[in-house]
C-alpha cells in the first residue's frame, strides 16, 4: 500500500509539473546564487553569501520540477505562500569530493560555489541540501528569497570580450523580444553564425580563457575552435550539436599558464585554477566558483569548460559545475571529452585502483552516475540494454589488446569495438570489486579509445533530450 500511495504521489507530482507555466512564476531573468560549503568528514555547513540578478534566464522553461540526475546536491524553490515546488537543481560540488580525502578527517574548509535558477515573481522558499555517498542527506539550508529585496545585487555585463564559436539555432529578428540579449563586444560571425543564439531552445555552453595574456587572444581563440571541433567530433554529441550554443569568453590574465603549486609558481588568473588539488599533481581545479560567476556575469550560459593555457596533463569535471581542461597537451581532445562528459552528463570514471582514502560507491548504495551500478538496483541503469544470456559478471575478452600495448590500426580497431560491446563488467568508479561498469573498454575508462560506449551515449541523449524537447 504504502508503494502505492507513493507512486500516486510522484506521478501527481510530475503531473504538476508538466502544467506548470514558466512565465507563471518566474520573470525572465536569472538569480544567481552565492553559497559557502564548509566544515569536514564529520559536520558540514551551508552559509548564503550573496544573491545577484541578471538580465536573462537561459535554462529550461519546462520539467521546471524534475531533474534528470540526483547527483550529490540539490536546490529546491518552493513558493513561500502556497508551498507549491517550482524549480529543482541538482549538482555535485568540489567539497564533497574533499570530504572523500584524509584531509577533510584533520582540518576544516570552506568551498565557494554559486548556482543559477530563474528569478522569482513572488517570495519563494529555497533549500539547498548536501547528501553523502549512500544519498542520505548530511545538511540542508532554507532561506526565503523576496524578489523585492533591494540587497539582491543588480549585475550584468562586465565589458569582458566574448564571442560565439557555434549557434545551434538562430532567432530571426521577427522572433527577438526586449528579453533576449544583443550583440556584445563580439567578433564578426559569418554564414550560419549571422543572428542572435536561441538560448531558450539549446544548451549554451561558455568557454573560459585562464592563463591568457592580452597578446595570447587570439592563441585563445583558436584553441577553443579546436574544443568545439573535438567536442562535436565525438557523437552523440556530433548528432546534438543543433542542441548547442558555444560562445567564448576572453577573460585576460596577468601571468600566463596556471598555478603550479609543486613548482612553486603561483599566477594571476581570472577564476585562480591550480594543479595540485587535494595534492595530486594533475587535478587542476578552482575552489572559487564566485570568480567563475563574475567573469561570466551577463552571458547566458548553463554549462562551463574553464580552458587552461597549459600543455601539462590535467582537469577535471563536476556534474552539472563544470569542466577544467588543458589546451596543449597531446591528449587534449580525450581528456577534454572525458570530462565533459563527467559534468555534462553526470558520467562516472569507470577506472579503478583501489586506493582512494574513502569507498565513494558502497555496496548497499546504487550510485546516481547512469554508467556504475553495484547491482542494487540495476534495473533502473542498462539492464534493458544487455544482450540475453551474458553472464553477470561479464568476463572481459581476450582478444581486446592491452591499451598500453597497442602497435597498430588492427589492435586499435579491436581495442575501440570493444566500447560497443554491453554487459555488467566488475570494476568501476576506483573500486575492482562491488562496482561494474558497462562497457570492457569506454572513453570514460580510458583515453586510448575512440568512442563512448552505448550505454554513455544514450545518457548524454537523454539528458540532452532533458533540457531541449519540449
Amino acid at each position: 500500500m504504502k508503494k502505492c500511495l507513493l507512486s500516486l504521489a510522484l506521478a501527481l507530482v510530475a503531473v504538476t509539473a508538466l502544467a506548470q507555466q514558466f512565465d507563471d512564476f518566474f520573470d525572465g531573468r536569472t538569480l544567481r546564487l552565492d553559497y559557502v560549503f564548509a566544515g569536514n568528514h564529520d559536520q558540514q555547513q551551508i552559509y548564503l553569501e550573496q544573491m545577484c540578478v541578471t538580465p536573462v534566464w537561459a535554462g529550461r522553461k519546462s520539467r521546471l520540477a524534475d531533474v534528470p540526475l540526483k547527483g550529490n546536491g540539490q536546490i529546491q524553490l518552493k513558493d513561500h505562500a502556497s508551498g507549491q515546488l517550482l524549480f529543482v537543481h541538482t549538482f555535485s560540488t568540489l567539497f564533497q569530493e574533499w570530504l572523500a580525502t584524509e584531509e577533510a578527517t584533520k582540518v576544516s574548509k570552506a568551498f565557494a560555489t554559486s548556482y543559477n535558477v530563474p528569478m522569482p515573481k513572488h517570495p519563494v522558499d529555497v533549500t539547498v541540501t548536501l547528501t553523502d555517498f549512500h544519498g542520505r542527506v548530511v545538511t540542508s539550508m532554507t532561506h526565503t528569497v523576496d524578489p523585492a529585496d533591494i540587497l539582491i545585487r543588480q549585475i550584468g555585463d562586465n565589458g569582458i570580450p566574448c564571442h560565439y564559436l557555434w549557434k545551434g539555432k538562430i532567432l530571426n529578428r521577427t522572433e527577438m523580444n526586449n528579453d533576449q540579449p544583443g550583440e556584445r563586444n563580439y567578433m564578426p560571425t559569418e554564414g550560419p553564425l549571422d543572428g542572435e543564439p536561441d538560448i531558450t531552445e539549446c544548451i549554451d555552453l561558455a568557454i573560459v580563457a585562464e592563463g591568457y595574456t592580452r597578446a595570447q587572444m587570439g592563441k585563445f581563440y583558436s584553441d577553443c575552435q579546436r574544443v568545439v571541433d573535438a567536442l562535436f567530433a565525438h557523437e552523440p554529441f556530433t548528432s546534438l550539436k543543433d542542441r548547442f550554443n558555444v560562445v567564448a569568453v576572453a577573460a585576460e590574465s596577468i601571468t600566463s599558464g596556471p598555478s603550479v603549486p609543486h613548482l612553486g609558481r603561483w599566477s594571476s588568473t581570472p577564476v585562480g585554477t591550480h594543479y595540485d588539488t587535494f595534492y595530486s599533481d594533475r587535478y587542476l581545479m578552482t575552489q572559487d566558483i564566485h570568480r567563475l560567476y563574475d567573469v561570466l556575469s551577463g552571458i547566458p550560459f548553463e554549462h562551463i569548460i574553464v580552458l587552461v593555457n597549459s600543455d601539462t596533463y590535467g582537469g577535471g569535471g563536476i556534474y552539472n559545475q563544470l569542466t577544467v581542461t588543458t589546451s596543449d597537451h597531446p591528449t587534449f581532445h580525450q581528456v577534454l571529452v572525458h570530462e565533459f562528459g563527467h559534468a555534462y552528463a553526470g558520467l562516472g570514471d569507470e577506472y579503478f585502483y583501489d586506493d582512494a582514502y574513502e569507498s565513494m560507491y558502497p555496496a548497499d548504495t546504487e550510485p546516481w552516475e547512469p554508467n556504475l551500478t553495484t547491482m542494487v538496483d540495476f534495473q533502473s541503469k542498462w539492464a534493458d540494454m544487455v544482450p540475453k544470456g551474458t553472464p553477470v559478471p561479464t568476463p572481459p575478452d581476450p582478444k581486446v589488446p592491452n591499451y598500453r600495448k597497442i602497435k597498430g590500426e588492427k589492435e586499435q580497431r579491436l581495442l575501440d569495438a570493444a566500447t560497443q560491446r554491453v554487459g555488467v563488467f566488475e570494476g568501476g568508479g576506483y573500486q575492482s570489486k562491488g562496482v561494474y561498469r558497462p562497457a570492457q573498454e569506454c572513453r570514460m575508462k580510458i583515453n586510448e579509445v575512440a568512442y563512448f560506449c552505448p550505454v554513455c551515449s544514450r545518457a548524454i541523449q537523454r539528458i540532452t533530450d532533458f533540457y531541449t524537447a519540449h
